[in-house]
């Protein structure tokens, strides 16, 4: 039984010590190395007398360093919090405010720049702390780090609204690794080559099922993602076997048609996803291509620990299909429920996804008013205190009991007397010839749905091959062309910059 993330990283250092467990462009650390420096910084957090149980924040570019300083946080009985080197003033102070960490760990440089924040406490900086054997003080504490203490606070994008302190604990990273490990068969052979930002929930998957395994996890130089070949070429080079992107990235591959240009038969085993929609269009280039890849479709906010529901692409679909949420994941429970509350078990029927489990957020950092928003008491339970968590998501069942997601429900819109989910015109707009991202918005002052797409194409002949597929209420009332659609930080479109253009 585990208590805490660290054991993985301590059996999988005795176990294989010289294996390498972290790659980037400047430094790779063996997995004894990894341990080592972890203990390094826990022991220096531990003698700037902070305590635990407290925010540190991490401010240091995206590298090995920055995983290296999440378990030396974690070492110290403390939680970590990323802050991105690239994120604008305004989001960093707001984030300050709201965790008020007391030290910050970075680089004496990028200290510099740290301090035109609005921070006023301490600084550990990386490159004084040391790698070093365990003392006793490290193991002392390491030892009282119980599965329900928190081991990071996620800042969510802000695409829909201001962004909220997401706390998630041991115990559920330790749940959601556990099913990650035995579904997708990961093992100390495997290669991770990860996409995600630190600071985005998607990225643990990559960290921790590396660790507990001892795969390798190569942390892909960022340029690359706007170069499909070369980004192919990497993967092949290092034989990376498993990626887990955001579905952008994988469009870009397959849009850009890298896949005819580097052959990739054998390397890649496995292909996950997961953030925003995959569409069937882009995945069947990519199933063309590598036919004997496993894909899955992960979903889930980081309000449940990364994912939720899952589905692993067992059969062909047409580019106009949407692609099944599937099933809970095991030791997770899907509720379904209408507008009145009541349990959606009907094909076809509408509903809001609501989650219960132990990958559930113990809340919002500082933030109540939010959280008993959003995480709340079972209504199909009026025994004993059960929480739950709404995800303002809407979906339903399809003819084979698979989940398929329909639409945010703040993108559930009234026009013409009709409710209409957007993401049911995003799914059929993404099915059309050249075609690789599309957004649809509501402009309430104008009453007209508009859709921003990234192909020079006219509304009429959007709209003459779309009536084939939605009812002519669903028709976009405007197409903007956006030939580089804006993508937020974390990898989606930045809905809240085409939002400017309405």
């Amino acid at each position: 039984m585990r208590f805490n993330v660290l054991e993985w990283l301590e059996h999988t250092s005795k176990k294989m010590p010289d294996k390498m467990a972290l790659w980037d462009e400047e430094e790779q650390l063996t997995y004894k190395e990894y341990h080592d420096k972890s203990i390094g910084i826990a022991d220096a957090i531990i003698k700037t007398g902070y305590g635990t149980k407290k925010p540190i924040a991490v401010y240091i570019e995206k590298s090995a360093k920055v995983l290296a300083s999440f378990m030396g946080v974690a070492y110290s009985g403390n939680f970590y919090s990323p802050i991105d080197t690239e994120m604008p003033e305004a989001r960093v102070n707001k984030i300050l405010e709201v965790l008020r960490p007391g030290l910050v760990i970075t680089t004496r440089k990028l200290a510099e720049e740290f301090k035109s924040f609005d921070y006023h406490g301490k600084f550990l900086f990386y490159e004084e702390t040391d790698g070093k054997e365990e003392s006793q003080e490290v193991r002392d504490t390491f030892n009282s780090v119980i599965d329900t203490d928190l081991l990071y606070v996620l800042f969510t994008s802000g695409s829909t609204g201001v962004p909220k302190g997401v706390c998630i604990t041991h115990g559920s990273v330790i749940d959601y690794i556990d099913w990650v490990t035995e579904t997708f068969g990961i093992t100390d052979k495997d290669a991770f080559g990860n996409q995600a930002p630190f600071y985005f929930d998607n990225s643990i998957l990559d960290i921790y099922s590396a660790m507990k395994t001892g795969a390798s996890l190569y942390i892909v130089p960022q340029k690359l993602f706007s170069q499909p070949v070369l980004l192919l070429e990497y993967l092949k080079e290092h034989r990376i076997n498993t990626i887990f992107w955001v579905p952008s990235a994988l469009i870009v591959v397959s849009k850009l048609k890298a896949l005819r240009n580097v052959d990739m038969t054998g390397v890649l085993k496995r292909v996950l996803f997961c953030g925003e929609v995959m569409p069937n269009k882009q995945l069947n280039i990519w199933r063309k291509f590598l036919p004997d890849v496993i894909y899955a479709n992960l979903y889930g906010p980081t309000e449940i620990t990364d994912a939720c529901t899952y589905y692993i692409v067992d059969r062909e679909f047409g580019d106009d299909e949407p692609l099944p949420m599937g099933f809970p994941m095991k030791n997770t429970d899907i509720l379904v429920l209408d507008e009145e509350d009541h349990l959606v078990l009907e094909t076809g029927v509408v509903g809001e996804l609501c989650v219960r489990g132990v990958g559930l957020a113990k809340g919002y950092y500082r933030n109540r008013e939010k959280t008993q928003v959003a995480f709340v008491q079972n209504p199909l339970n009026d025994a004993y205190e059960e929480k739950i968590y709404r995800t303002g998501d809407l979906v339903k069942y399809n003819e084979r009991h698979e989940l398929v997601y329909l639409s945010r429900k703040d993108f559930q819109i009234k026009h013409m007397g009709h409710r209409i989910e957007l993401g049911e015109i995003e799914t059929a707009v993404s099915s059309l010839p050249g075609v690789s991202l599309c957004c649809c918005l509501y402009d309430d002052k104008r009453s007209r749905i508009v859709l921003f797409i990234d192909k020079e194409i006219k509304k009429d002949e959007v709209n003459e091959q779309l009536k084939t597929m939605i009812p002519e209420y669903m028709l976009p009332g405007k197409v903007i062309i956006e030939e580089k659609m804006p993508i937020n930080a974390n990898g989606k479109i930045d809905r809240v910059r085409l939002k400017e253009y309405l």
